[in-house]
């Protein structure tokens, strides 16, 4: 892919101190395999979406010199929110000619970027961020999208990863708009409570549109057993449920796309990201 490389390790210190201030700083110092992609010809940047709560800070990519409207690709973060990693897959979508955009999920709870222990952003953040607040988000995000000159609406795609992979299976399963989904390892159960009342196994079977996902077979968080669950259950719904499906890299675990953690296994990540434009092409996104 053009303009997308890893970093050698003799950067190492480079990256840190530049570029590594834009991931969050639970996640530094970032790995030497950290991908960057460049901005050059990108229309990127970052963008306030109205929403019901007030303005949901964003980031939007798009190549600036396109013919004709671009399809778009919302991209739901994971649990260390819109740090710069999400911002260069945003990148990554528009160098491949679409629009992508990134809404900060966590923002009324607080910024997740700013906070140095996993645990801490557990308990402050996402805990209380609520399903239906995402949707909320998201739902918001589309509309936008809607307004944006640049965007093809009626072609609308979704991807997420780990925190946000799980969020692209609920999404999937509530809104008409979307034509295609990816969900990178989200979890498929879990506990419940008021504000986590559903999960994906519990809507596979009413999914509005078709969802790859994506998953590695030695993922500790998320058990091969769960994986089975889903695909019987995607199995048994309807239309849109049946024509997803359901690969598991087997030497891959958690975050297996994540290039700048030490989860990163480039096989796996380059053979889903191949997976995930190929999906979007085969179901109207592209």
């Amino acid at each position: 892919m053009s303009d997308v490389h890893p970093v050698p390790p003799s950067r190492r210190q480079v990256l840190a101190g530049t570029i590594g201030t834009g991931f969050a700083l639970a996640v530094r110092p970032v790995a030497a395999s950290t991908i960057i992609t460049s901005g050059e010809g990108l229309d990127a940047a970052d963008v306030k979406i109205p929403g019901e709560g007030g303005p949901i800070p964003g980031y939007r990519a798009v190549a600036a010199h396109r013919k004709g409207k671009a399809p778009v690709v919302i991209v739901v973060h994971e649990i260390f929110g819109l740090h710069e990693h999400i911002k260069d897959v945003c990148r990554r979508f528009a160098k491949e000619g679409y629009l992508a955009v990134a809404p900060d999920l966590f923002a009324r709870q607080g910024d997740a970027t700013k906070l140095t222990d996993f645990k801490e952003i557990q308990e402050k953040i996402v805990s209380r961020v609520s399903d239906a607040q995402v949707r909320g988000d998201l739902d918001a995000t589309a509309a936008w999208v809607k307004g944006d000159h640049a965007a093809d609406p009626a072609r609308l795609g979704l991807t997420g990863f780990c925190w946000g992979g799980r969020h692209v299976w609920l999404y999937a399963a509530h809104s008409p708009s979307v034509k295609a989904a990816v969900a990178w390892y989200g979890r498929l159960t879990g506990p419940k409570d008021a504000m986590h009342p559903e999960h994906p196994l519990d809507v596979a079977a009413t999914l509005k549109a078709p969802v790859e996902g994506l998953y590695g077979a030695q993922d500790q968080a998320i058990p091969l057993s769960s994986v089975e669950e889903m695909r019987k259950a995607l199995a048994a719904g309807g239309p849109a449920a049946k024509r997803s499906t359901i690969t598991v890299f087997p030497d891959a675990g958690h975050a297996f796309h994540a290039d700048y953690r030490p989860t990163y296994r480039p096989q796996a990540a380059a053979e889903g990201w191949k997976r995930a434009l190929a999906w979007f092409r085969e179901n109207g996104v592209g």
